[in-house]
């Protein structure tokens, strides 16, 4: 997978940086005697550019409609824009290497919250997550490797689309060698809770 879901939330944290950094450039220019519109026009222009890149992770008719999340300058959850097709889409996360933005429905994203709070994820309870601006890479054996290892299989993938919360069986028929080939589907994280499909789609 390009992105492991501890990217996820590693994205939250930047962007909340981010956040933090335009409420301080808002307070100077109110001590400079600016006027404060000026700081809310710049939030609204970094607010669009968030929004673009997470459109960019889904096919346009889906991202069009999707509700776009990011974090706000107080680590919370904050929605840029409300969507209609039950599907979420977040913004790349500027401390990868890669643009790595994704774009998933209700099911996928109750999985990720699942890994990211350490809890098992429903099973049979199938979601799909779009990447297909591509992303960072991952340790294809280690949920919540943060970094390469000698053995946790850190892997290389691009563009890709994910399937994940199906039924155990459903991985049986797909490749689960912990260095596979990412030109072809295979399964990500084997044996574990939060095994997934990633489908290569270039």
């Amino acid at each position: 997978m390009a992105k492991p879901f501890f990217a996820v939330s590693s994205s939250f944290i930047m962007l909340m940086v981010g956040g933090m950094q335009l409420a301080a450039a808002a307070d100077d220019a109110i001590q400079q005697g600016k006027p404060a519109k000026a700081a809310k026009a710049t939030s609204s222009a970094d607010d669009r550019k968030l929004i673009k890149s997470a459109m960019a992770a889904a096919p346009a008719k889906v991202s069009a409609a999707a509700t776009i999340i990011a974090a706000g300058a107080d680590g919370k959850m904050r929605t840029l824009r409300e969507g209609t097709n039950g599907f979420t889409c977040m913004p790349d996360n500027p401390a990868t290497p890669g643009k790595d933005p994704m774009c998933m429905d209700k099911a996928a994203l109750e999985w990720a919250t699942a890994w990211m709070e350490h809890k098992t994820p429903a099973s049979g309870k199938i979601g799909f997550m779009y990447m297909l601006a591509g992303g960072t890479d991952a340790s294809n054996t280690d949920p919540y490797a943060a970094k390469p290892e000698p053995n946790n299989n850190w892997i290389k993938t691009g563009p890709h689309v994910m399937i994940v919360g199906a039924e155990p069986s459903f991985y049986d028929m797909y490749p689960k060698n912990a260095r596979p080939d990412t030109a072809v589907p295979y399964v990500m994280w084997s044996g574990t809770p939060y095994q997934h499909l990633m489908i290569p789609i270039k």
